[in-house]
């Protein structure tokens, strides 16, 4: 009986959080609107960036000391679509490939 209490109530959490991400609108403004007002309110500015197959220009705005980053996706259009943000940025430098054992 335990056991079909808790499968109920994860199910629950589960079922709300889907339904408040699909209700959930996402934040777009033209380009420059963003990273003019990231820029001016959170030091934030482009410091890596690349293209998908879709043709969404992907770019990740940081400050200067990493201490807050942001994801945007840019259409083709110029607008562009808040992703994800957080703290702590680090800039990660590749290592080339080793030897093939």
């Amino acid at each position: 009986m335990k056991f079909i209490w808790m499968i109920l109530i994860a199910t629950a959490i589960l079922v709300t959080s889907f339904a408040a991400t699909a209700a959930a609108q996402p934040a777009c403004a033209p380009r420059a609107v963003i990273l003019e007002r990231f820029a001016s309110q959170y030091g934030e500015v482009p410091v890596s960036a690349g293209l998908t197959s879709a043709a969404l220009l992907i770019e990740v705005l940081a400050s200067a000391d990493g201490a807050s980053w942001t994801i945007i996706a840019t259409s083709s259009d110029g607008m562009s679509c808040l992703i994800a943000a957080g703290q702590g940025w680090r800039g990660v430098v590749p290592e080339p490939p080793g030897p093939q054992a």
